[in-house]
């Protein structure tokens, strides 16, 4: 049967009245609130037992709240849901002429089915496909399809103003390595400047590193000025001595999707012995194309593993747009993908009037979702037959991801699943704890407020007071 958001919100208001099945927040964690200057006013809490359905706590669940990272819990489990743990994308090259002897006698057409794990090793390996079926040259240009998502502006620095920052990179149906480069800094004495090895590895693009100096490291990339564009990558400024080596994560904003993607296949197909005679572009599959290899991802499952326990964003991101692909034939675009999602809740008696979607990463200052909601996600994902794959693919307290290095000491370490969230003014909490008592309880936790940066603690408390009382 399927029960109406407002009868849910019916029930937590009767339980919550009921003081022995549901409470306000505990004690201890609104006095570690008030003690961080947050109002309990700022805090919305909802959690319940998983089987029997008792609810434990219930404060300020019906306020709609940005959730941060925590909503990306929402998009992977109805994902899951969707498109299933086995559902993989496919990446395809496409022949667009005759092929004699080892020569590709038109373009290589490699079109983009939005796998968000396309990193250079899945790129070397489907290359290699290539040259088992015996082409080495290829005489026309490298053409790339990103049509699978509906390609529109992006800019990576309105939500913070980091551009350069990896999780401000965009969606991309063609998506390679996160759109990011990884750019270790050694020190050179020779030369007076810091060395710049890329990773992934490039061709066609000169590298320079920035001018060493003497002095303490400190704050070793504050005096750094990363350049990545077409014509190259430049970090200009200063680099201590002191520092030895370093890594520098950079999302090439300012290069465009052809250079990013033409420079790593550049220099791996020559590592492999290939050639490309023409140039990298985008452009669209022609219709009398022939497949001639296709790279398959992992599977969702995998994926989901990596949001949840490493909060990617730019993976969520693709996710969402997937769900939207696999709804409709059109280029994909966020707004098919909440479609989608919602689609998906109402199917499970889930209605939620106070969710908003906007990426599915939780990377936004837009989305917004009440506790409760949150909460009937995770009962929905607990008892779904993907359940242990859902559970898995999130933190586990004091042991990795996340929430690697919080409540160690802690009895409750190693017996809760918990996603994490953090904006400036955001923190939440959102997951599953299994209790002393052996019950497992879905918990949701999310503060919005101007010190809110401070409120690790009485979430903490919260998953500790949740395994004890339980």
């Amino acid at each position: 049967m399927r029960i109406s958001f407002r009868l849910q919100a019916a029930i937590v208001l009767v339980f919550a009245c009921g003081g022995a099945a549901a409470q306000e927040l505990p004690a201890s964690v609104t006095q570690a609130l008030r003690h961080a200057g947050i109002p309990s006013s700022a805090v919305g809490a909802y959690a319940q037992e998983v089987i029997a359905g008792r609810t434990l706590v219930s404060s300020n669940a019906l306020a709609p709240l940005n959730p941060a990272s925590t909503l990306k819990l929402v998009t992977t489990q109805a994902a899951l849901q969707l498109l299933g743990p086995t559902y993989t994308w496919k990446t395809g090259a496409y022949a667009a002429g005759p092929q004699r002897g080892d020569v590709l006698e038109g373009d290589l057409v490699i079109r983009g089915g939005g796998d968000p794990r396309l990193n250079v090793e899945s790129l070397w390996l489907f290359l290699r496909q290539l040259r088992e079926k015996g082409i080495r040259q290829i005489s026309g240009d490298l053409v790339l399809d990103h049509s699978r998502f509906e390609t529109r502006p992006f800019d990576a620095a309105q939500f913070d103003g980091a551009p350069l920052k990896p999780y401000n990179a965009g969606p991309d149906a063609l998506l390679l390595n996160y759109h990011a480069f990884a750019l270790r800094l050694t020190p050179d004495q020779a030369s007076g400047k810091a060395r710049v090895s890329v990773e992934p590895p490039v061709s066609g693009l000169p590298v320079s590193g920035p001018v060493l100096v003497e002095g303490e490291c400190g704050n070793w990339n504050a005096n750094l000025a990363p350049s990545l564009t077409d014509q190259g990558i430049a970090i200009d400024g200063t680099y201590p001595y002191a520092c030895g080596e370093n890594v520098l994560y950079a999302h090439p904003y300012q290069m465009s999707r052809a250079a990013f993607f033409g420079a790593v296949f550049r220099r791996l197909w020559t590592e492999m012995g290939g050639t490309l005679g023409g140039q990298v572009r985008d452009g669209l599959l022609p219709a009398d194309a022939r497949l001639v290899a296709e790279w398959q991802s992992a599977p969702l499952t995998q994926v989901i593993t990596d949001i949840n326990k490493f909060s990617n964003n730019v993976m969520a991101r693709q996710l969402l747009l997937t769900m939207a692909s696999e709804a409709s034939p059109a280029p994909a675009n966020p707004e098919g993908g909440a479609a989608a999602v919602r689609g998906w809740l109402m199917g499970k008696g889930i209605d939620a009037p106070d969710l908003v979607l906007d990426n599915g990463s939780g990377l936004s200052r837009s989305e917004r979702i009440s506790a409760i909601t949150m909460g009937r996600v995770l009962l929905a994902g607990y008892n779904s037959p993907t359940m242990p794959e859902f559970i898995a693919s999130l933190p586990l307290v004091a042991n990795d991801g996340t929430m690697r290095k919080r409540l160690r000491d802690k009895p409750v370490a190693g017996r809760a699943h918990i996603k994490t969230g953090s904006l400036d003014g955001v923190r939440a909490i959102a997951g599953y704890v299994m209790a002393a008592s052996g019950k497992w309880y879905a918990v949701v936790c999310i503060v919005n407020h101007p010190n809110a940066g401070a409120a690790r603690e009485p979430l903490d408390l919260l998953v500790q007071w949740i395994y004890e009382r339980g």
